[in-house]
């Protein structure tokens, strides 16, 4: 059976940089840094990291987003759900009996449920009482939360792929909902992932002092990819879905094309849960180049991971060397939003496609003397570069070792 070409026909998005193209696009090109001190977060004994990347502010339309529609939506949900809505919009699909035929599915990822949901659970077996309680905490806790209330809410009856892998989730949604998409099993998926802002996950990654620290009192100076004065990552918030379609359905009703996925590559380390391995990052970006039947010289940009941890930036940028070649031009966008988790996946395939069809490449902010363990690559450093290209790659490493690699074709 041949494989079908997937295009993107819309695209939804909630992100620290804006909810649209132009207030995004416009961030990037004047380097703005949306790192801020949490305030609230001093209040936790022990906690170190005290700066985050909350979602730009958005409002649900009332109409739609009521306390029976949203009785089982943590803030997770509500980001994906809304993101989704806005990919149907855009694809010109409320409304449309594809949504509930079954040919259209879901493929979609955060790292957890809503975290004060898991906490209600934990006051449980300290306090020996099921108080706060109810029927819907479990939906709002649990790890595919996102997923199945986005095919609730429209009313979505084909398969389901939840992605909870951490920092890939966004990415596996697209590459898995592409894959079905181009198998033929599927006409059409929303893909992609999401992440609320929470104390308890910087919780998480402090405790494996990998979060940004030093930077508390000047939060716009971090993070720093690749920088040798980097010290962590800094956690933000987002939601990004995709609706990807069958090109020729996609054509035959006359939808906007706004790109297409032409390759998808992952695996996994098989090594150690928190410490990357180089050789296979590098295998899961040529099994995306294989995907899409291309040479590693029609990729002339890479959107990196870059999380700005000590490891990870390293390992990332020497297999980017090894597969690409010292002269891929290279940026990380969690140097303006932080590291969103389940949703930067989606948010940085989104701003990459977007790049790619400016012919511009945001530099990493903060990036001064690029660490000297790091990969030979094209960093792009302050003012940014222009750059015709009809493809480019983005990136994504997650706890576990799993590794991600996707091919983006501009229109």
């Amino acid at each position: 059976m041949s494989k079908k070409r997937v295009v993107i026909t819309g695209i939804g998005a909630l992100s620290p940089l804006g909810h649209d193209v132009t207030t995004v696009m416009g961030n990037l090109r004047a380097e703005v840094n949306k790192v801020q001190r949490m305030q609230d977060w001093g209040g936790y004994e022990g906690l170190n990291t005290q700066v985050g990347v909350p979602c730009a502010p958005f409002e649900l339309p009332v109409d739609r987003y009521n306390r029976k529609s949203m009785r089982s939506m943590g803030r997770v949900a509500q980001l994906a759900t809304r993101s989704a809505e806005l990919a149907l919009e855009q694809a010109g699909l409320i409304g449309d009996p594809l949504v509930t035929s079954g040919r259209l599915g879901v493929s979609f990822g955060s790292s957890s449920g809503t975290p004060s949901a898991v906490g209600d659970f934990g006051r449980m077996i300290s306090t020996k009482s099921i108080e706060g309680i109810n029927a819907n905490t479990y939906v709002k806790m649990m790890s595919h939360t996102a997923t199945v209330n986005i095919a609730v809410f429209f009313g979505i009856t084909g398969r389901i792929i939840t992605t909870s892998s951490a920092c890939t989730s966004g990415s596996q949604g697209l590459g898995y909902g592409y894959e079905a998409v181009q198998s033929g099993k599927q006409i059409a998926m929303l893909a992609g992932g999401a992440e609320e802002l929470d104390p308890g996950q910087a919780a998480v990654f402090d405790t494996l002092f990998a979060t940004s620290t030093q930077y508390n009192d000047q939060p716009r100076l971090t993070p720093r990819p690749f920088d040798k004065d980097r010290d962590g990552l800094v956690l933000g918030e987002g939601a990004c879905t995709f609706l990807l379609e069958e090109y020729e359905h996609a054509k035959a009703r006359g939808a906007p094309m706004l790109g297409e996925i032409v390759g998808y590559g992952t695996n996994c380390d098989g090594t150690h849960v928190t410490q990357p391995q180089s050789a296979t990052m590098g295998r899961a970006m040529q099994l995306a180049l294989d995907d899409a039947g291309l040479p590693a010289s029609a990729i002339p940009y890479v959107n990196a991971h870059g999380t700005s941890t000590d490891q990870g930036d390293v390992a990332e940028s020497q297999a980017t060397q090894a597969v690409l070649g010292s002269r891929t031009v290279i940026s990380s966008l969690k140097s303006y939003m932080g590291h969103t988790l389940g949703a930067c996946g989606a948010l940085e395939t989104w701003m990459t496609l977007e790049m790619v069809k400016a012919g511009w490449f945001a530099p990493t902010l903060n990036l001064e003397r690029v660490d000297p363990r790091c990969g030979e690559l094209d960093y792009v450093l302050a003012g940014g570069r222009e750059l015709q290209t009809e493809f480019a790659m983005s990136n994504n490493f997650a706890f576990g070792g799993i590794n991600t690699s996707l091919i983006l074709r501009r229109i």
